[in-house]
């Protein structure tokens, strides 16, 4: 008999690693409603590169983002889709794709680029994300697999720590 993949649970709010995009401990909000996953980006516009290829710029997070260093980052790969808002709005949005962490695990993941500013946080996870992932959700809990990636390095510092080592907390 098969064995059942085992799944992790994500709280309704959760601090994540973008690697691929330098960005760590965004504050992502797990939304069960959304299918797309949504990034905040303060400045987006589109260019074509020396052989005409369009390429999309793109400034993640507002400029006083603790997790930014304002940075304009490039993108080559992207897609347009129209993506209808929580509030029933449909808006033609830039499409990227990249690396989310979370458990230690990366998982690619579409996200949509979207003004955000006026939003608590500036990152939602859909639903394409908790299917991914096989996540379920406890929205009475937080930033869960952030706690559980601190107690795995605080467990990995331990073994290599001999007796005459401390451990740094």
């Amino acid at each position: 008999m098969p064995q059942k993949k085992r799944k992790h649970t994500l709280g309704r709010r959760e601090l994540i690693d973008f690697p691929g995009l330098a960005l760590h401990k965004v504050e992502a909000k797990v939304d069960t409603g959304a299918y797309t996953s949504a990034i905040h980006c303060a400045d987006v516009h589109l260019q074509t590169d020396a052989t005409g290829e369009p390429v999309l710029h793109v400034r993640l997070l507002d400029p006083s983002h603790p997790a930014t260093d304002g940075r304009l980052l490039i993108f080559h790969r992207f897609d347009q889709r129209d993506i209808r808002s929580s509030n029933g709005e449909v808006q033609l949005r830039y499409i990227i794709r990249t690396v989310v962490r979370l458990y230690g695990r990366g998982y690619e993941v579409e996200f949509s680029l979207a003004n955000r500013s006026d939003l608590r946080y500036p990152v939602l996870l859909g639903r394409s994300l908790l299917r991914q992932g096989r996540f379920v959700v406890d929205v009475a809990r937080r930033n869960l697999s952030y706690k559980a990636e601190c107690r795995a390095a605080a467990r990995a510092q331990a073994a290599t720590a001999g007796p005459d080592k401390p451990v740094v907390p």
